[in-house]
Order: C-alpha cells, then structure tokens, then sequence
C-alpha cells in the first residue's frame, strides 16, 4: 500500500526484505533541500529506493548522485560514458565488434566495489534498454541477515575480518568473464574490512561478506574460512530475504553497498541490455 510524505512524495514498499519505489519525483527537474532530504531519509529507511519512469541526461544523473557525495571513477575505465567518466556502461552493446559496457556486471553476490579500501556508499543504475525476460537483480538485505543470526553466531563473527579482492574471474577469465588488465588490477590490491560492518549514518550492524569478493577469513585456515563465507552467505539469500527488480526501460534504482548485495540473473545475451550507472564513494569500513 502507498504511503505518502510530508513533502508530495509517495512511497510503495517492493518487499517485506527491503525496498521502496518513490513516487512523484522527476528527477529531470529541480529537487529542493526538503524533497532531497526525503529521499536520503528513504534510501537509509529502506536499503534500495526505485524511482520509474525518469528521463534524464547523463549531466542530471551525475549531479543528482553527487548530492550523496563524490563519485568514484570505475577502474574499468573502457567502459566509462565518453565525456562524463563519472558514469560507467553496464551494457552488452558493442561499436565497431568491441563491447562498450561492462556486460557481464554482477554474475555472483557481491557488493560494489568491496575489494577496495573505501567501497562504494551506494550506487544508482538507470536502464535505457531491458532484454523481454531475464537480466532481472536480486537484493539481499544484510542487515536484516545479520539481525536474524544465532547469538552464537553473532559472537563467532565479533571483531572477524575478512580478505576481500577482485573476483578471480576477473583476474583470469577462468569463467568466461571480462578480465582485468594489469595496470587495472595494479590499482586494487587486497583489502582487510570486517565481516560485521556498522553503517556510519544509521548505526546499524550489517553482514559484510559476499560470494564474489570475499576471499578469506583472517586468522582461520583457508577450507575452514571459505566455508564460513559460504554459510553466511547462503543465510543471507535466504528466499525471505531478497527483493528482485524486474527491470523496465527508464527505471532509476538506488542501493546502500553498505547494508546490501545484488547479483544479476541469466538473460539472453543476444537480447540488448544497456544501463548507465553512477558510483557514490564511501567510507572505510568499521
């Protein structure tokens, strides 16, 4: 059911795990300081904030995202929109036989931009083309995974810290994927962050593990270690714990790196799918 706002903002919840589409915004037009603030409210409320139906310029969605904070630049530099690097191409069109975006974005559970040393705050994705079925993403919330954990197992993970790096896929094509060229993978060693990770805006306690680019547990041996991660992060793919967007031309979806992950389901490839995507940076995670 539809809720409104103080503000001529209208919401919709997308799911019981997370999730809301926000109503009555055009994000081609002037927002003001207290429609902005209700849509920063709504994005920490619900994890993910969907706007339908936007029409807007590349210039509009990187001021729009600069309002959360600065952008990072994509260390896929390929695939960035010629002329606003701030926007990278999650896109399987190709010019002249070379793909332009990064098509095959999102193959397993992750978080965007976990092997850095500041991973992603959030990240805003506006599609332009959609294939007729499939390409869908699916959301989990983990801090709702943390918050349904054991107490024993919330004990077990207090003050763990666990090895995160570019998937290896992209280090080697071993799956088939885009690869990472030395110079890239030279700008993204290894990084330390906690698996338990709490949001610096809102406080709360997260999951911070992920099937794509959480290596190791430090200080556990690597098969005990990886089965951990494996554990965790099937508790948190729990049916009951996912919302999936089915994506249509013009959406604008929202989501806090910090307290989610996403992954993309099978499509066909022949099918065009083609987005523009902004990535807000964030803080180091404690």
């Amino acid at each position: 059911m539809a809720r409104r706002e103080t503000t001529d903002v209208t919401i919709r919840p997308l799911s019981a795990a997370l999730g809301a589409e926000i109503l009555g915004i055009d994000l081609s037009r002037p927002i003001d300081e207290a429609t902005f603030a209700t849509i920063h409210r709504l994005f920490l409320d619900h994890s993910l904030i969907l706007l339908r139906d936007q029409h807007f310029s590349p210039e509009q969605h990187i001021a729009f995202s600069r309002r959360f904070g600065d952008l990072a630049i994509h260390v896929f530099d390929q695939f960035l929109l010629p002329g606003h690097p701030e926007i990278l191409r999650v896109s399987n069109k190709r010019k002249n036989g070379a793909l332009i975006g990064l098509a095959d974005a999102g193959k397993y559970w992750h978080s965007d931009l976990a092997y850095m040393k500041r991973p992603s705050l959030g990240s805003i994705l506006y599609s332009l083309e959609i294939p007729p079925e499939g390409g869908n993403t699916l959301f989990a919330n983990m801090t709702r995974a943390y918050d349904t954990l054991s107490h024993d197992m919330k004990a077990r993970l207090e003050g763990l810290t666990a090895v995160n790096r570019v998937a290896e896929g992209r280090r080697s094509s071993s799956d088939g994927r885009i690869r990472m060229s030395k110079a890239q993978l030279a700008k993204t060693p290894d990084v330390v962050h906690p698996v338990i990770r709490t949001h610096p805006e809102t406080g709360r306690k997260s999951l911070y593990v992920s099937q794509s680019h959480t290596d190791r547990i430090v200080g556990m041996d690597e098969d005990g270690g990886r089965a951990l991660i494996r554990e965790l992060v099937a508790h948190a793919t729990r049916p009951d714990n996912i919302y999936t967007h089915l994506w249509r031309p013009h959406d604008v979806l929202m989501w806090d790196n910090r307290c989610t992950m996403h992954r993309v389901s099978p499509y066909d490839r022949r099918r065009r799918r083609h987005m523009h995507r902004t990535t807000i940076e964030g803080d180091v995670p404690v």
